[in-house]
């Protein structure tokens, strides 16, 4: 005899999908939609996942538009909340240069004028990952920050 079922309760999945321009405005709205739509899911302005999702989302909307641009064609940022985590999702349309992947990013020389970005993102992010783009072409930056005692509470 099977054992008897579990209710389960009901699963609200919350996800924001924002397409934005490929230029430093929509890098920028990105960020400020971004922690909007975190305080609307109850993750409070100041709190580290918040700052730590601030920081994530503009230096891959900045990469979106520096690396990733194709000309007429956004980018797209889509964040979702899965069980004890905020997903950040920046995909581009351009499918080269891919970025380095978690472990293979290198700090830059302290006198380079850029690459940073991936190094803190890969300092923040609990996980990631470089993925295709769904639909094709193009790539998606996959990045998870787990939450702490509560909604965005302090690390």
């Amino acid at each position: 005899m099977p054992a008897p079922r579990t209710p389960q309760p009901p699963v609200t999945v919350r996800v924001f999908t924002q397409r934005l321009s490929a230029t430093p405005r929509g890098a920028r709205l990105a960020r400020h939609l971004a922690l909007t739509q975190l305080h609307a899911w109850g993750i409070p302005h100041g709190s580290y996942t918040s700052e730590a999702a601030a920081v994530i989302v503009a230096e891959l909307a900045a990469n979106a538009v520096t690396h990733g641009r194709v000309p007429g064609r956004d980018f797209e940022l889509r964040l979702s909340l899965p069980t004890g985590s905020v997903r950040i999702e920046v995909s581009d349309t351009r499918t080269e240069p891919r970025p380095p992947k978690p472990g293979d990013v290198r700090p830059p020389h302290p006198l380079d004028e850029h690459g940073r970005g991936l190094v803190l993102v890969d300092a923040l992010a609990d996980r990631w990952e470089v993925v295709d783009r769904e639909p094709a072409p193009g790539k998606t930056v996959r990045v998870e920050v787990d939450l702490w005692r509560g909604h965005g509470a302090e690390k």
